[in-house]
């Protein structure tokens, strides 16, 4: 191999050399490759966003990463993962799950917390009391929603972009979302006077109600007795509706058979007050001549035996339309009845 020959294959061994450096730890730095480290549990009641080779850091500094998760007692999630040998742990720790970025990705942060600082052992776990789950974006700008609706929405389009940007890092936008509250903070408190006056009629009404607290309670306890007697008494109920039902039903069908004798009483009646509407003036002249006639009667009764008389024979008839309604017929056996001695 001549010297032309040996300047390019140097060239081209640390060219090699120097790439696969760099491809090992873009590698690392991409993928969150380990090595190996001593394996720990932690147990949350959230960990929505976290996957297997995710980062595990203290102080934001990478020291393992995430290797299994599960759920064990069937709403508690349990996160493996592994710390570099170097670094112990405490009994102590506490572990949070952190936003990495905007983007979703997150990874597990421990922190010591106050004890006697014995070391963790291996496959330690650290339970929920010592575990807090990641923020939940969604309930953070849910918690904004009365901020959003007070205001306009090219202000909540700002507002909304600047708390993003918060949450980036980026501090220099604090205060203009501070001035946004302020702002709305000022809107509040131009309406001050209209919230005093709802909550002093509120305090009204509070005061009206506590100064009655004894009548509501035994309107409540009369209403709860009144309740209880219906359901004690629902058996006898249901019978009363029951044979109630029974009644209707009954009536119903006695209106039924009724109704044709019914009507042609009816009918009957009609044409007997007509009758009677039409010899109005001989049924007035006949009542008129009736008094004297009966005083007439009465004193040639009781001044002697010259008028006597009794009934032997009787037929009578009752005819309404052309139609016989009724009749009914007497006869007596008496001697005096007998033929010629009627009289």
């Amino acid at each position: 191999m001549n010297r032309k020959t040996m300047a390019p294959l140097v060239k081209l061994i640390i060219f090699a050399a120097v790439t696969l450096v760099l491809t090992g730890l873009l590698a690392q730095t991409l993928g969150s490759l380990s090595t190996g480290g001593v394996s720990y549990r932690a147990r949350f009641t959230d960990v929505t966003g976290l996957l297997p080779g995710d980062d595990v850091r203290i102080a934001g500094v990478r020291v393992g990463q995430v290797r299994d998760i599960r759920v064990v007692e069937d709403t508690v999630a349990e996160v493996t993962f592994t710390v570099e040998a170097d670094v112990p742990l405490a009994t102590s720790v506490r572990a949070k799950i952190r936003y990495r970025n905007l983007v979703g990705q997150r990874y597990v942060a421990l922190t010591e917390g106050p004890g006697d600082g014995r070391p963790l052992p291996r496959g330690g776990l650290i339970p929920l009391a010592r575990t807090t789950p990641a923020l939940d974006l969604t309930v953070l700008f849910n918690g904004f929603r009365p901020l959003f609706t007070a205001l306009s929405p090219n202000e909540v389009n700002k507002l909304a972009y600047e708390i993003i940007q918060v949450l980036q890092g980026e501090s220099g936008t604090v205060a203009s979302l501070l001035q946004r509250t302020a702002s709305l903070t000022n809107t509040l408190a131009d309406r001050d006077a209209v919230i005093g006056r709802v909550i002093t009629n509120l305090n009204s009404v509070l005061g009206t109600l506590a100064n009655r607290d004894r009548n509501l309670d035994q309107t409540i306890s009369q209403l709860q007795q009144f309740v209880s007697g219906l359901a004690a008494d629902r058996a006898a109920i249901g019978d009363a509706l029951t044979n109630l039902g029974d009644l209707t039903g009954a009536t119903a069908g006695l209106l039924r058979d009724v109704r044709p004798a019914l009507a042609a009483d009816v009918r009957a009646l009609h044409e007997l007050a007509g009758t009677l509407n039409r010899n109005s003036t001989v049924i007035d002249a006949t009542l008129g001549r009736l008094p004297e006639r009966y005083e007439a009667l009465t004193r040639t009764a009781s001044y002697g035996s010259w008028l006597n008389y009794y009934l032997c024979d009787f037929d009578g008839r009752v005819v309404a339309g052309g139609q016989e309604l009724n009749a009914a017929t007497f006869s007596s056996s008496a001697a005096r009845c007998s033929a010629g001695g009627a009289r």
